[in-house]
C-alpha cells in the first residue's frame, strides 16, 4: 500500500464511517498529506506500513520549526488517528504514533464580551435595512445559543422548534443537539423570516436554510465576521471581536449566573467537559463572593 492509496482510503472512512464533515475530512486529509510528503523524500522512503517511529520523531522535530504549537499538536493527533486506522483495519500491528508526545498547549483564556458591549453591539445595527433585521437575528442566535458559525450557517427552516423552545444544532462531526432558545431570540428570528427572508426567493439548495443573502443563497463565513466586525468597530468597542466571542459570552454569562458546567456542556455541544472547564477560569469574581457566603469561617 502507498501513501496515495493509505491517504484515499482513510478518506473514505473518515466520511462513510466516521461521518465526519468535510472541512475536519479535509484537515486530516492534509495533516497525513504532510507526512506523506516528507516521508518520500527520504532514503529510502518509508511507505505508511513501513514508517516507523524514528521516522515520526524526526518528521515531529521537522515541522516544529514551521508550525506552532497548537498546529503541531493538531497534525499529531491527526496522524494518531491514521495509524489507529490502519491498527483497525489490520494493514499495521503497532502505532508508531503512540509514544510520539504532543507539544504542551498553554490554554488561553477566551474574549468575552459584558451585556453592555453586546447591547452597544446589536445596537449599532442599521435596523432601516432588510440585511439589518437579519444581521440583529444572528447576533441575537450567535449569544442566545451559542452556536459555532458554522452552525448559524447550517441552520435550518425544519430544525426551528419555538414552540417547543428549542433549535437543532449539528455540531462537528455532524453530531446533533437541541439547544434551549429564548423568548427574545424567537421574536427576533420571527420577525426575520416573516418580513425580510421572503424577499430573497432562494436559490436551489438553499430554500431550507434559515440565513441567506440578498441573492438567496447561502452566507459565507467571512460575511459574518465582517459583520460582526464592522458593527463592533461602530460601537466603539476597542477589543476585538469576532463571531465567536458570542459564543464565549453565552457560556461565561451563563456561568456567572449560576448555570451548571454539564448544562453549558451539553449546550456548545463539547465533547469534554474539560473543554467547557475553561470558562471556570474567566471571571473569577463570583468565586469571592461564594466563599463569603458559604465558608464556616467567613465571619471571623
Amino acid at each position: 500500500m502507498n501513501w496515495n492509496q493509505a491517504i484515499s482510503d482513510y478518506t473514505h472512512y473518515l466520511k462513510l464511517e466516521r461521518g465526519l464533515a468535510a472541512h475536519s475530512v479535509s484537515n486530516y486529509r492534509r495533516d497525513v498529506g504532510k507526512l506523506a510528503d516528507y516521508a518520500q523524500k527520504g532514503e529510502p522512503a518509508p511507505g505508511p506500513l513501513s514508517v516507523s517511529r524514528e521516522d515520526l520523531e524526526a518528521f515531529v522535530h521537522h515541522i516544529g520549526g514551521q508550525l506552532q504549537a497548537r498546529s503541531q499538536a493538531r497534525v499529531i493527533s491527526g496522524l494518531r488517528g491514521f495509524f489507529a486506522y490502519l491498527v483497525f483495519e489490520g494493514y499495521r500491528e503497532d502505532n508508531p504514533m503512540d509514544w510520539i508526545e504532543s507539544p504542551r498547549i498553554s490554554r488561553k483564556l477566551p474574549d468575552t464580551l459584558s451585556v453592555k458591549d453586546i447591547d452597544r453591539i446589536i445596537g449599532a445595527i442599521d435596523r432601516s435595512k432588510p440585511e439589518g433585521e437579519r444581521n440583529r437575528a444572528i447576533l441575537e442566535t450567535l449569544y442566545g445559543c451559542g452556536l459555532r458559525v458554522s452552525e448559524l450557517l447550517d441552520l435550518r427552516l425544519s430544525d426551528l422548534f419555538f414552540d417547543e423552545g428549542f433549535i437543532k444544532v449539528t455540531g462537528k462531526g455532524s453530531k446533533q443537539r437541541f439547544v434551549p432558545i429564548g423568548r427574545h431570540n424567537i421574536r427576533c428570528l420571527e420577525l426575520y423570516l416573516k418580513e425580510i427572508r421572503p424577499r430573497w426567493q432562494p436559490v436551489k439548495g438553499s430554500e431550507d436554510l434559515v440565513f441567506l443573502n440578498r441573492n438567496g443563497r447561502r452566507l459565507s463565513r467571512a460575511m459574518v465576521f465582517a459583520v460582526v466586525k464592522d458593527l463592533a468597530a461602530r460601537s466603539g468597542i476597542g477589543k476585538r471581536v469576532s463571531p465567536h466571542t458570542f459564543r464565549h459570552s453565552f457560556a461565561t454569562h451563563l456561568l456567572e449566573n449560576g448555570a451548571d458546567i454539564r448544562a453549558i456542556q451539553q449546550m456548545l455541544g463539547h465533547e469534554s467537559i474539560t473543554t467547557t472547564e475553561v470558562y471556570m477560569h474567566v471571571d473569577r469574581s463570583h468565586l469571592t463572593q461564594v466563599v463569603e457566603q458559604f465558608h464556616p469561617r467567613k465571619a471571623i
